[in-house]
């Protein structure tokens, strides 16, 4: 996984933008949630949806091919994101009608129905991730993508 970087030119000159994160993971979430679509293509569906476990899935969204998402936050690394979204995908595969359900109310009869289950997807976005997390997902055969932020100053920001 490499990293962008971002520069400001200013004449002859280039400098590199040193990028941060959030210090807390709720702003994270909020900032996403509210530009899913914009930012990773999913449309949003629920904020800390709470399965049958008593446990809260950060957010739940839909793709545009039709398949489920669940995104996983985290302001840091070494945070068990990966351990923790991937208990929630199983989860969300052995409770298919709850998201279905869900679907049905945000979107529609016709989403409902559309649900493709051949590609639920996991997105893990934090502030970094170590050589061990994209080794793991790499050696895995699900749908998980690993999002590092950054945010820089003048409101610009990396995913």
């Amino acid at each position: 996984m490499s990293d962008i970087k971002l520069f400001r030119i200013d004449g002859p000159l280039v400098t590199e933008l040193a990028g941060t994160t959030d210090t807390v993971e709720k702003s994270v979430q909020v900032l996403f949630e509210r530009n899913l679509e914009s930012l990773l293509g999913v449309r949003f569906l629920a904020s800390e949806f709470v399965t049958s476990h008593g446990r809260r899935i950060d957010s739940l969204g839909l793709d545009e091919n039709g398949c489920p998402v669940i995104l996983e936050y985290k302001r840091a690394s070494n945070e068990n994101v990966i351990n923790q979204g991937l208990f929630y995908l199983d989860w969300l595969m052995d409770h298919r009608k709850d998201f279905q359900w869900l679907v049905l109310e945000k979107l529609g009869k016709e989403a409902a129905e559309a649900v493709d289950w051949s590609a639920p997807r996991l997105i893990c976005i934090a502030g970094d991730f170590n050589q061990y997390d994209s080794h793991a997902v790499n050696q895995m055969q699900r749908n998980i993508e690993l999002i590092r932020y950054r945010r820089f100053g003048g409101g610009v920001a990396h995913a």
